[in-house]
């Protein structure tokens, strides 16, 4: 069992921090109910099997108590500090906690320097678990390379953002990155039976009925921590009475769901992704849930437009070239209008840009003219199209021959306007959808002229 602290018996050991891990064996009923009713065993751990079943990297670190270096990144709920208290319970190293928000760099290096001194005097190893490790800065993160390099300590770190943005690339590549997903309504609900019954929890003193259960469920979003919370909080509230309770209990106990998603944390990337997916899929209803999400988060309304206006083009583009105007028009009234009534224009762009023809020719064009750019197809401009507007250009020839367009009845005429290396190029492939059939006969009438095919 590991020793609270960073030193054996015999020496000053430094005072445990703040919501630390050490002591937590001690479960007591002034804890809160998450705290009580936390794992102590891997095998008490509910759902994460990707990550616990036998065989797995972390069930081997732990049970063989091997030097481990290891990124925990999950949204907020999924168990990233208890597995971080049970790696301590499992191992006979030392336990050490830090909080990235309170911790600096003479924090780290006082830890490591220590860790290596009681590794060289005992051979005993040191488990330093960083909690919210993506607030450390670079200074901090590159801290902590030396005792994870030297295996002075065993790195526990957590994350609710993703770790390939937020920690340095030297820190990532020394350590194994386990993904802890939301649980599911049936780990919700294993969470809550668990703890109505387990006399760490409420040792059976009250009972729910299935309306309410099912309520805390829904509320929870994932969240195991947030499920207790709102169990011990319908608790208390039937405290004194028959010890029931029901569904009006429940939703007295909490008031309404917190909006299960950070604007300045990963979800706020994941959110906006399925916004703009689902937008693009044509799933208006999808489209509104996440619109709300945001809006409920307090997203910041102008960069909900500015995607918008990226979609218009680049998922609807001559399907309907409205669609732009429509996003336009709509970051232009989010300028003017603000929160809360932004959320209904963009509601309605959100509608009109779900429920418009989908076309990518217009990303795809562009893309492929680029491509050919960027690998030196430039080429010289036709001397008939080169400025003809200062003195001498008529001697080098410029725009000598250059045809007006107006001048001929069509208002378009047999010429080349494209470079020789790209002549043959066709670039915009016409799609079939909403406005973009009359546009792709009306291009195949003006290439025959330009061409003269």
């Amino acid at each position: 069992m590991h020793q609270e602290g960073l030193f054996g018996a015999g020496q000053a050991q430094p005072a445990t921090p703040a919501g630390s891990l050490a002591g937590a064996d001690e479960a007591h009923e002034g804890q809160p109910l998450a705290v009580r009713m936390r794992p102590r065993h891997l095998d008490e751990v509910i759902a994460q099997d990707h990550l616990l079943g036998p065989g797995t990297p972390l069930r081997q670190l732990v049970e063989e108590d091997q030097p481990m270096a290891l990124v925990l990144w999950g949204p907020p709920g999924t168990g990233k500090t208890t597995l971080a208290y049970v790696v301590s319970r499992a191992t006979q190293r030392h336990f050490v906690e830090l909080s990235a928000v309170t911790a600096g760099v003479k924090d780290l290096r006082e830890v490591m320097e220590r860790a290596r001194r009681e590794l060289v005097r005992t051979g005993t190893g040191t488990v330093l678990f960083v909690d919210e490790v993506h607030r450390f800065s670079k200074t901090q993160q590159d801290a902590l390379l030396p005792g994870v390099e030297n295996r002075w300590v065993s790195l526990v770190a957590a994350t609710t953002e993703n770790p390939f943005f937020a920690l340095i690339s030297p820190l990532l590549s020394r350590s194994l990155l386990l993904t802890l997903e939301p649980l599911d309504s049936d780990g919700i609900d294993a969470v809550l039976t668990k703890a109505l019954h387990d006399e760490r929890g409420l040792g059976g003193t009250v009972t729910m009925e299935d309306d309410a259960r099912e309520h805390l469920v829904r509320l929870a979003g994932g969240d195991a921590r947030r499920a207790l919370t709102y169990l011990e909080a319908a608790a208390a509230a039937v405290a004194g009475t028959n010890g029931v309770i029901t569904l009006e209990v429940a939703e007295k106990a909490v008031d309404r769901a917190a909006v299960r998603y950070d604007r300045d944390g990963d979800q706020h990337y994941d959110v906006a992704s399925a916004l703009i997916k689902s937008v693009r899929g044509s799933d208006v209803d999808a489209a509104l849930h996440y619109l709300a999400r945001m809006a409920e988060a307090g997203e910041d309304p102008k960069f909900l437009a500015r995607r918008l206006m990226i979609l218009a083009s680049e998922d609807i583009g001559m399907a309907d070239p409205s669609a732009l105007q429509t996003a336009v028009a709509a970051a232009q009234a989010v300028q003017m209008i603000g929160w809360p009534e932004a959320q209904i224009t963009l509601a309605q762009a959100v509608i009109a840009l779900a429920l418009a023809p989908k076309s990518n020719s217009v990303v795809k064009a562009i893309g492929a003219a680029s491509q050919d750019v960027r690998a030196g197809l430039a080429g010289a401009v036709p001397p008939h199209l080169r400025d003809s507007h200062y003195q001498g250009a008529k001697k080098l020839g410029h725009g000598s021959s250059y045809a007006y367009a107006h001048d001929d009845p069509r208002g378009v005429v047999e010429q080349q306007y494209a470079p020789d290396s790209v002549m043959d190029k066709q670039y915009y492939e016409p799609g079939t959808r909403g406005a973009e059939r009359d546009y792709a006969e009306r291009y195949a009438r003006l290439r025959k002229i330009i061409r003269g095919e």
